[in-house]
């Protein structure tokens, strides 16, 4: 097969994948600039209404290895499934919330089905496309990823001003009942390489995982020398270092530590933590940035940022093919530093009356690094480690991911509030400005990771690969690319 066709189960498994992660993405952002309609709605007081937001990245990022865990233990199709009907059930929840409180709840366990949901898609993704195709598929499945992220501010906009907030959930529906039967009809069932449910280790990463996101979500709020941050810290190191000590010891480990090992893996990884904290800080104060300092509306500033988000659609299927030619270290580092460029030129051109038109500029580069870097990043993970281990990884690799976008909202913050202040659009500047140069800084640290990624094998390494288990369906005997043996 060439390494640009493609089999109507790969189109299937690209299409639903992509889907499922749209839906995930879109919801992580899709509320921000409805809080206000949600506030007044609901008669909510700001610091509660927060965690309409932080109640979904908690849950999300703290249970994203517990997802890949029973993909791999109980069949990735059926916990995809099942977490599709955990995601569609809890918007219909928030829907209907009547209170703050419910809502919040509702959102929690929104978490938690999208949590079992991003992993699983990936790992079928990754699993039907062989890496020589692999990068052109990451690159499509990156590029819908990126326009949800980013879109989701104008989504959430245009949805509470033009309908009513209960629309941005109700939409989901539909789209997950659907997606549901054709992910039963159209993927094939297959598990990982061990048939142990590791329930410790589980306990120990959904603690250690919850300490360290809880930290950096309430850090700026209740103060970083504050006993409750300090005490969440602390908690969640020392039960991360139980998980990587229970880790190295038991037979069958839900991530093995051997994975970090490997030079390219612990780049690869080093590398998306850096990217998504720096795309999620630049993201979260650019969107304010243009409606605080600029005065421009919800739904003006979420067209705004549509210069990067279109740039992203365009050139994240691009990129995707030529990591297959070139390899991910170039495009991965060179990505890095363009996304670093951008976030210096937005630091060195922000003024409280700045011409759109000056804007265009950064954003382009911004979105162009982006684009170049994510799905070699995604590519390069994956490509790290034994077929059969595609979903350890991809738990590994999604859980860095949200924990690097709580860590750039965070230190992007705290750099804001050193900086400059709400209290005026000059003030809002001084503090953004300097917001965006602690994004460059992560970009450019992002890039010195990468140098480090070697590029992969035609074929995904065998070595250190354990027994596989026999696949469930009828796609067993068809190998690597339907979706088979080793999926």
């Amino acid at each position: 097969m060439s390494a640009t066709v493609s089999t109507p189960e790969q189109r299937w498994v690209l299409a639903l994948a992509s889907t499922a992660s749209f839906m995930i993405a879109l919801d992580g952002t899709v509320v921000a600039t409805a809080l206000s309609t949600i506030r007044r709605d609901l008669g909510a007081p700001l610091e509660t209404l927060q965690w309409t937001v932080s109640a979904y990245v908690l849950s999300f990022a703290v249970l994203l290895l517990t997802g890949a865990a029973l993909g791999d233990r109980y069949g990735r199709r059926r916990m995809l499934v099942l977490g599709l009907g955990l995601f569609t059930a809890a918007s219909a929840a928030c829907a209907l919330a009547p209170g703050i409180g419910a809502l919040i709840a509702a959102r929690a366990v929104q978490g938690a089905g999208a949590a079992l949901v991003l992993p699983l898609a990936m790992t079928h993704l990754s699993a039907a496309f062989p890496p020589r195709q692999r990068g052109r598929a990451l690159g499509l499945f990156s590029g819908l990823t990126g326009l949800a992220t980013f879109s989701g501010p104008f989504v959430g906009g245009a949805v509470a001003q033009g309908l009513a907030w209960q629309w941005i959930f109700w939409i989901n529906i539909p789209i997950g009942l659907l997606a549901m039967v054709l992910v039963r009809l159209r993927l094939d069932e297959s598990t990982g390489p061990t048939v142990r449910f590791d329930t410790f280790g589980v306990a120990l990463a959904t603690g250690g995982a919850l300490g360290l996101v809880w930290a950096l979500v309430r850090g700026n709020d209740a103060g970083w020398s504050s006993t409750e941050v300090l005490s969440a810290l602390g908690a969640g190191a020392a039960l991360t270092v139980g998980f990587v000590r229970w880790e190295l010891r038991t037979a069958a480990p839900m991530l093995p530590m051997r994975f970090f090992r490997n030079r390219t893996f612990a780049a690869a990884n080093t590398s998306s933590f850096c990217l998504t904290a720096s795309l999620y800080g630049t993201l979260f104060f650019l969107a304010q940035y243009l409606q605080t300092a600029l005065g421009h509306g919800p739904l003006a500033a979420g067209l705004r940022l549509m210069t990067w988000t279109g740039i992203l659609m365009l050139c994240a299927p691009v990129a995707g093919t030529l990591a297959d030619r070139l390899g991910e270290r170039p495009l991965l580092v060179t990505g890095m530093l363009l996304q670093a460029a951008g976030g210096a030129w937005l630091a060195l051109a922000a003024t409280p009356s700045l011409p759109y038109d000056r804007l265009i500029a950064p954003l382009l580069i911004s979105g162009t690094g982006i684009s170049m870097a994510m799905p070699s990043a995604q590519k390069a993970v994956v490509g790290a480690v034994a077929q059969t281990e595609i979903g350890q990884a991809s738990g590994a690799f999604n859980m860095l991911r949200q924990l690097g976008a709580a860590f750039g909202i965070a230190l992007c913050a705290a750099v804001f509030t050193t900086h400059g202040s709400y209290a005026s659009a000059p003030a809002f500047t001084n503090g953004f400005s300097a917001a965006m140069w602690a994004t460059a800084g992560l970009a450019l640290a992002g890039a010195l990771a990468g140098t480090a990624v070697r590029r992969a094998p035609t074929e995904s390494p065998a070595a250190g690969k354990p027994p596989a288990r026999r696949e469930v369906g009828v796609g067993a005997e068809r190998g690597a690319v339907g979706g088979g043996g080793a999926a």
